[in-house]
């Protein structure tokens, strides 16, 4: 009997006859591998290790960039909230709480709550209301009970200027031991109480150094205060050295440290006069309260009062707090935390800080720079996933026919997808990681979260893009066809997309031009304004691209030569796949392009900033007249071109002006040239000298006076006399002032009419402009010059000025921001062209063995390669240049530059132009042509490299 065969086992769908041999994994959800079999993923890395390298690079790169985007927020906007704190003035970061007795309280009850050790146990409630994220510098916090400053008696021996005597604040401050050194001397002891009052009371009191010195004050001295029942009589018994004097302890009232010599309010006369503070004992205070209970009406503002100093902590302050830490100080000042404070004192409580302020200001730079940098995120995060798109669809071309093979034997669509996908998560996940690792080692000390999504939200298309592509390709086998993008005829699920794209894209621009950038906030729809913009201008280019091709087809096809007319042959038979590259160059050129220009916008507008609020490229200003024939010393500084001295006069009233007025005195010529270098204002030096002699001056002179005098005269009261002026000229801007009401007048005019009195000293001039030639100026030279010849004058050059308005860290780290993702997109879309070309290299290298059996040289091969290449790069350069142009123009009404180039400055420094968006050529230009040329330096490369090999190896390929 024949031995029967044994029955064969069904096959499984979801098993290739490949796995089963011992070259092959099993599946493994139909039992254990076979022996011998080699796992599929090793076995693919081994046999194209290349491939997985590759795109482990790419997403190590692309991961890196997105969890540095959000750190780099993080980190650029911590930097600058800690930035605003900690270089803050200690009265501007200071938590002042000061507690006025409640008059229905006994004066006896009022002296007692001011004792040292009562005062001293109120510091914990004060400090306890300081709660995450709201923090105190603890080793600062001072308190105490203290006067305000009150007039000193007529002392002979103490200073007095402009005849008036000096006014100290007496303050019993804690902890004054421990924060100085005794120089001279011994610490004061405590005054006892005296509930009577009245009469006279002494007290023991130390002052620092810089105090004595300007006082005049020696261990020993006594000042009188008096009060309307005796004289309150103030013994120096120390003199101080502070240890640390430029801290928050000494810095938060200056008067403390260094005396200071201010001027009275209400006079307009010069009525300076020193204003200092003497510190006694802690346990002094309900004797000093008792003891200034009795002063005299001249003496009703001393204001005894208990008083806590809790200085706000900058340096573990996070940008993301700065609302918690608002909400916290409100609160504090306003809310429950108040009313807690306030029933513990039982009086009435003060709760100030100007870190409210400095955090506000900080809360809206940020708002209105956050949408901007947006802009960016969104522009280089759609070119990388179009390339990691791409990266994905040369791996399943590549593969092809391989996986035509395993869907041939069996494999099923879910077998051949997680056999794809663990080979590409053997090479995406680790370098997701250390993409993310490496950010966070660059930039520590910022959130994880963000970051972890950006990663993560980088590996996902690199996943599942070539199992996705893959499937697609196999799931219904389908017979090779032409997909030439000339002859391609758009499908209707492409129709639907480039319509919600043009539809997304004008909503997009009519909300941002309508609201503008500053609307709350990162929209992401007004954000994804230039990307689709970009998006649009990739399908019309695609769909238009053909026409032309068409028609220079015709022409060469006569033409002698092959050359010609297989290159545009060639160009037309690109496949219609090549339409994504386009898209990532299109949407990457754009970016590129709208970022440049938002930065060349920013630059611009603080170049502009600096020249209004100097009025030159210098300005010499003094509060006394400036030396004789220092105009002539400045003209001869290294990159000096013009030099304008005026005479100002501001204060000046005028019935109907709204606002003072500010006559400016000049030399008509030289203030001309000056206006015109300087495009600040210029006008024609002959409008404004009074040839004839006339009654009425001509006057360069603003909106607002010109409308007031219009054709008639205005008189001025000037130091020189009484000036009448009438129009020659109407500008909104000038040099010496470029905000504001104002006159300018001839200097040799002026003279005229009023002869004898050039020599007045309000007269002479007090300011000097200065423009600079091309190579800038010698502001080393300037400095050196206004030092030696005016030293009271004030120097400012318009580059510190520029400087100091780009110091927020917020400007820079968005600036940074914006740049790399400029830079990133660029490279993005260079990158997608390379793919395209590795996407058909095979072809392109059989082509040119083909050619060159038929009599091409491989010199002629690389012409026909780049001129292949040629109309779609040049013309994707156009479209991206156009395209950049359009969206700058559609979106540049809706985008303020203000808050991103002058941070927390009044808009009013850039006139009424403001800071709006304009079109950069060099912006627009550079990538549109960088990115072809390399993507044109690469077809060479490929030419040359396919040139190498033999025809017939590549034909027996």
């Amino acid at each position: 009997m024949p031995a029967q065969d044994p029955p064969e086992a069904p096959e499984s769908p979801d098993v290739p006859e490949a796995a089963v041999t011992p070259d092959a994994p099993a599946d493994p959800q139909h039992g254990p591998r076979p022996p011998g079999a080699a796992p599929w993923v090793r076995t693919r890395l081994r046999a194209a290790p290349g491939g997985a390298v590759a795109l482990a690079l790419l997403v190590l790169v692309t991961a890196f960039l997105a969890a540095a985007f959000p750190r780099g927020v993080d980190t650029y906007e911590d930097r600058e909230a800690r930035r605003l704190i900690d270089g803050a003035t200690a009265a501007e970061r200071n938590v002042a709480v000061t507690a006025q007795p409640d008059p229905e309280v006994m004066s006896e009850d009022q002296a007692e709550s001011m004792g040292g050790r009562v005062v001293e146990r109120f510091v914990q409630p004060v400090l306890g209301e300081f709660r995450d994220p709201l923090r105190a510098e603890r080793g600062q916090v001072s308190y105490g009970v203290r006067t305000k400053p009150v007039l000193v008696t007529d002392d002979p021996w103490l200073p007095k200027t402009d005849g008036q005597r000096p006014e100290v604040q007496l303050d019993a401050r804690a902890g004054v031991e421990e924060r100085a050194r005794v120089v001279e001397g011994r610490l004061p002891e405590p005054t006892a109480y005296g509930a009577e009052g009245g009469g006279d009371v002494a007290f023991e009191a130390a002052v620092t150094v810089a105090t004595a010195g300007k006082l005049h004050l020696r261990v020993g001295s006594r000042v009188h205060i008096p009060q309307s029942q005796g004289t309150v009589v103030v013994e120096v018994t120390g003199i101080l050295e502070p240890k640390a004097p430029g801290s928050d302890y000494w810095s938060v009232d200056p008067l403390l440290r260094t005396p200071e010599l201010r001027q009275k309010p209400q006079s307009l006369e010069p009525q300076r006069y020193w204003a200092a503070a003497f510190l006694l004992h802690p346990d002094s205070g309900p004797a000093l309260f008792a003891g200034t209970q009795s002063f005299g009406p001249s003496f009703e503002d001393a204001g005894t009062s208990p008083y806590w100093n809790v200085p706000v902590a900058g340096g573990a302050l996070r940008g993301r707090n700065v609302a918690a830490v608002l909400d916290a100080l409100s609160t504090l000042q306003e809310g429950p935390g108040f009313e807690r404070l306030a029933q513990k004192t039982g009086g009435t409580l003060d709760i100030s800080t100007g870190a409210t302020g400095l955090l506000a200001g900080y809360t809206e730079v940020r708002d209105a720079v956050t949408p901007v940098v947006a802009v960016a995120a969104f522009g280089v995060g759609a070119v990388a996933a179009v390339v990691l798109g791409m990266s994905g669809g040369l791996a399943a071309s590549r593969r092809r026919a391989e996986l035509a093979l395993l869907r041939s034997r069996g494999g099923s669509l879910r077998g051949i997808a997680t056999r794809l996908l663990a080979e590409n998560a053997a090479a995406v996940l680790p370098a997701a990681a250390a993409g993310y690792g490496l950010a966070v080692l660059l930039l520590p000390g910022a959130r994880h979260t963000p970051a972890l999504l950006a990663a993560g939200a980088t590996a996902a298309p690199a996943l599942c893009a070539l199992p996705l592509l893959a499937v697609a390709a196999v799931r219904r086998p389908r017979p090779p066809v032409r997909t030439d993008l000339v002859r391609a005829r758009p499908s209707r699920q492409r129709l639907v997309a480039e319509v919600t794209a043009v539809v997304l894209a004008v909503g997009a621009i009519v909300v941002l031009r309508r609201r503008g950038d500053a609307g709350g906030g990162a929209d992401a729809l007004v954000s994804a304004a230039p990307v689709l913009v970009g998006v649009v201008a990739a399908a019309v280019f695609v769909r238009l691209y053909p026409l032309p091709l068409r028609l220079a087809a015709r022409p060469a096809a006569w033409a002698r030569g092959a050359l010609g007319f297989l290159s545009l042959a060639r160009a037309g038979r690109a496949p219609a796949a090549s339409a994504l590259p386009l898209l990532a160059l299109l949407v990457a050129l754009t970016t590129a392009s709208f970022g440049g220009s938002v930065l060349a916008g920013v630059a611009d507008a603080r170049e502009t900033a600096s020249l209004h609020s100097v009025g030159g490229d210098a300005r010499l200003t003094s509060a006394a007249p400036l030396p004789d024939g220092l105009a002539a010393k400045a003209e001869k500084v290294g990159g000096v071109r013009h030099v304008a001295s005026v005479s100002t006069e501001s204060g000046l009233q005028v019935i109907g002006l709204s606002g003072d007025l500010t006559l400016l005195t000049v030399d008509a010529s030289a203030y001309a040239r000056l206006s015109a270098d300087l495009g600040l204002g210029p006008f024609d030096a002959a409008r404004l000298r009074d040839g004839n002699g006339g009654r009425a001056l001509p006057a360069l002179v603003s909106p607002g006076v010109a409308d007031l005098i219009g054709d008639g005269t205005l008189g001025l009261q000037s130091s020189r006399g009484r000036i009448t002026a009438e129009v020659a000229a109407v500008r909104t801007m000038t040099p010496a002032l470029t905000g504001g009401q104002f006159a300018v007048v001839d200097a040799e005019s002026v003279a005229r009419q009023l002869p004898g009195t050039e020599a007045v000293t309000e007269a002479r001039p007090d300011t000097l402009l200065l423009s600079a030639a091309g190579g800038g100026l010698d502001g080393a030279a300037l400095r050196e010059l206004a030092r030696d010849s005016a030293p009271g004058a004030a120097l400012l050059l318009r580059d510190d000025v520029t400087d100091d308005l780009a110091a927020s860290e917020l400007q820079r780290g968005a600036e940074r921001l914006y740049a790399a993702a400029a830079v990133a997109a660029t490279g993005y879309a260079l990158l997608a062209v390379l793919l395209s070309l590795l996407r058909a290299a095979p072809e392109r290298v059989a082509l040119l063995a083909r050619l060159r059996t038929m009599g091409f040289s491989r010199r002629h091969g690389r012409r026909l390669l780049v001129l292949e290449a040629l109309p779609q790069l040049v013309a994707a350069g156009l479209v991206g240049a156009l395209a950049g142009l359009v969206t700058v123009r559609l979106l540049g009404p809706g985008i303020d530059l203000s808050a991103l180039a002058l941070g927390e400055e009044s808009p009013d420094l850039l006139g009424p132009g403001g800071a709006e968006l304009r079109a950069d050529p060099l912006a627009l230009a550079l990538p549109s042509v960088a990115v072809p040329a390399l993507a044109l330096a690469a077809v060479l490369v490929q030419a040359w490299w396919g040139g190498r090999r033999r025809a017939v190896q590549e034909l027996r390929a």
